[in-house]
């Protein structure tokens, strides 16, 4: 395999940005409308339709099961103790990170006797979506679990689809019950993100749904939003190495492999001032490809969506990784910790060499729910204040209305809104003056 390799003329780069951001595709109609019917269904029938759709996609017919905390530490037993203990350091890394995120309530008074503040806390509720099979991975679920108990939510439920020989996935399962899920329900697909945003006699509703899903899940999720939040419509995973001559091709093959490996949608750019590492890489990623066991995923990444691109200089190369907005970006040059500032647009930032992006999905403690397809240039990744809801409270004395009231007025009448004007106004009327000084 041959990895592309042009050199940066202020437009080739940018023709591949182009795309990379419509390789996702246009929204698939028929998935839209079958999963806008399954949507409908549940919401109409509950349980029932949940059970119907769960035989029909999933082979398993029986009502929906729900675990509770007992029973998810009884099944997480059957983890393996290397695992669990992984999984457990894991987690106090993540809890550290995000802590340190959490948000206080606050007020603030005027000399007048004026308070204003906001009041935070967690929702009530929040739905993690798990997938099944090959797909479901354990480090997800500490990812979204974690900062939604941190940020304070009620309740943490889980919906993953019922296993087809009674076998649960015991790393998902412990997972979950270190991460403080409260209860599980085996209900997957878009019926089982149907039942936690409408709520069925069996499971109840969220205020919140995240994890990741197929094309199925993501699409119940995007129509489902409004009536629930949702964490973020995920696109296919993506990363760009930033090196510089200094950098070792070994690593900077092995780190595109790393994302490449997850989806043939998935791109993986090196940019660099480097023609002899660019080179050397793709010599690099001929010699690792063939020995790593998903080798003809990544090597349709990366004939389709991967690619090294030789900058004339490190400012060029900056704004060119600015602009695509990535969801991983290595840094992986001489001075690393010299371009945190300059690096404005990107999900999650690994500086040096001892920093892969691996260390970020797994264990290093910031979130890996994260932006992509160029989303990060406004949007962040999945955090404490994704789960917390924010209130206002504004208090007045009657002089303190007295001395806005003016402002008001003019402001109402401005815009049309005369009634507006009025609420303020009827409080300074003879007849209508209340006695109440407050």
């Amino acid at each position: 395999m041959k990895l592309t390799t042009v050199k940066a003329d202020g437009k080739t780069e940018y023709e591949l940005i182009a795309q990379l951001e419509a390789r996702a595709g246009e929204t698939d109609k028929r998935v839209t409308a079958a999963v806008s019917e399954i949507l409908e269904e549940v919401r109409m029938r509950g349980d029932e339709a949940v059970r119907s759709y769960t035989a029909k996609f999933d082979g398993v017919d029986q009502p929906i099961r729900a675990i509770e905390r007992a029973e998810l530490a009884n099944i997480a037993k059957a983890c393996d103790p290397a695992v669990y203990a992984a999984l457990e350091r894991a987690a106090e890394n993540i809890r550290d990170f995000h802590t340190r995120q959490l948000q206080q309530s606050w007020l603030t008074t005027k000399p007048d006797g004026t308070v204003l503040g906001q009041r935070i806390r967690g929702l009530a509720r929040v739905g993690i979506y798990v997938p099944g099979g090959t797909a479901a991975y354990p480090s997800s679920v500490l990812m979204n679990a974690i900062p939604a108990r941190i940020a304070g939510v009620e309740e943490i439920v889980m919906v993953t689809p019922p296993p087809k020989k009674g076998d649960f996935n015991a790393d998902v399962m412990a997972a979950a019950y270190i991460a403080g899920v409260d209860r599980v329900f085996l209900c997957g697909g878009a019926q089982g993100i149907a039942a936690i945003a409408f709520g069925t006699e069996t499971v109840p509703k969220v205020d919140k749904i995240v994890g990741p899903g197929n094309i199925y899940v993501a699409t119940a999720k995007r129509l489902t939003y409004g009536r629930v939040d949702i964490d973020m419509i995920a696109g296919p995973s993506e990363i760009l190495i930033l090196a510089d001559d200094t950098a070792n091709p070994a690593y900077l093959a092995a780190d595109l492999m790393s994302q490449a490996e997850h989806d043939r949608l998935a791109s993986a750019i090196l940019i660099t001032t480097s023609e002899r590492v660019a080179m050397e890489t793709a010599k690099e990623l001929e010699k690792q490809l063939p020995t790593r066991s998903r080798h003809e995923i990544m090597e349709e990444s990366l004939r389709d969506y991967g690619a090294a691109i030789i900058c004339r200089n490190m400012d060029e190369a900056v704004a060119f990784a600015n602009r695509l907005a990535p969801e991983h970006l290595e840094v992986m040059c001489e001075d690393p910790m010299s371009y945190i500032g300059r690096l404005d647009n990107a999900g999650s930032v690994f500086l040096g060499q001892y920093a892969p992006e691996p260390l970020g999905d797994y264990y290093a403690g910031p979130n890996h729910v994260l932006p992509t397809g160029g989303t990060a240039r406004f949007f962040s990744p999945l955090s404490v204040d994704s789960f917390l809801k924010k209130s206002s409270f504004i208090y007045y004395k009657r002089e303190a209305l007295e001395a806005a009231k003016d402002d008001i007025l003019t402001l109402s009448a401005a815009e049309g809104l005369e009634a507006h004007g009025h609420a303020v106004a009827i409080r300074f009327e003879g007849k209508a003056e209340s006695t109440c000084t407050d």
